[in-house]
């Protein structure tokens, strides 16, 4: 499996040309704000129209890429997700379509601009990243969310928007995986 570099650039040029807002998540977002791990695919939120989906999944090149069509209409209709797989180098993407919740709406707003995978692009905030993390956590059991958070908070430390955090753990109901995470930073 080579770079994720390439696939990840193809991507953010793509939804850049199309006006498709969008953010990378998930551990390669982590590790940008953290402590670096593998993982074996890039997730990216997108918070395209129609029209905008159906021109980009029109601009997909059939021989570098695998994405259903139709998954990727109905995980807009759903607001869930759907997968692309770069046939070249093995890497996958998740294109998650931004939620329809208040945070949801909140951490697009908030992205900032970072290197990931040696690529710039839009990427969710530390704190951003943190809460999505305590979700996940708490929706999957996984302690490796919660490790990905200490090593965010390690990391970050005082940069931190704290009176934001603790707004959304709050409102969301992860106070708790919150300070199990904090107490995991030693």
């Amino acid at each position: 499996m080579t770079s994720p570099a390439a696939t990840l650039e193809w991507l953010t040029t793509l939804l850049d040309q199309l006006a498709i807002p969008h953010m990378v998540v998930g551990s390669f977002a982590s590790s940008a704000h953290g402590v670096p791990r593998t993982t074996h695919d890039i997730d990216v939120v997108v918070d395209p129209t129609m029209t905008q989906l159906v021109a980009f999944l029109a601009a997909v090149d059939p021989e570098r890429f695998y994405v259903d069509v139709d998954v990727a209409r109905d995980a807009l209709l759903r607001r869930s997700m759907f997968n692309i797989i770069d046939m070249t180098s093995g890497w996958k993407l998740d294109l998650v379509i931004r939620k329809a919740t208040p945070h949801g709406v909140a951490e697009l707003g908030r992205r900032t601009t970072g290197t990931v995978a040696g690529v710039r692009a839009p990427l969710a905030t530390a704190e951003d990243v943190i809460i999505a993390k305590l979700l996940w956590a708490r929706d999957s059991g996984s302690e490796r969310q919660l490790a990905d958070v200490a090593g965010i908070v390690v990391a970050k430390g005082l940069s931190l928007d704290r009176p934001y955090l603790e707004r959304w753990i709050s409102e969301l109901g992860l106070d708790t995986l919150w300070h199990r995470a904090q107490a995991a930073t030693g």
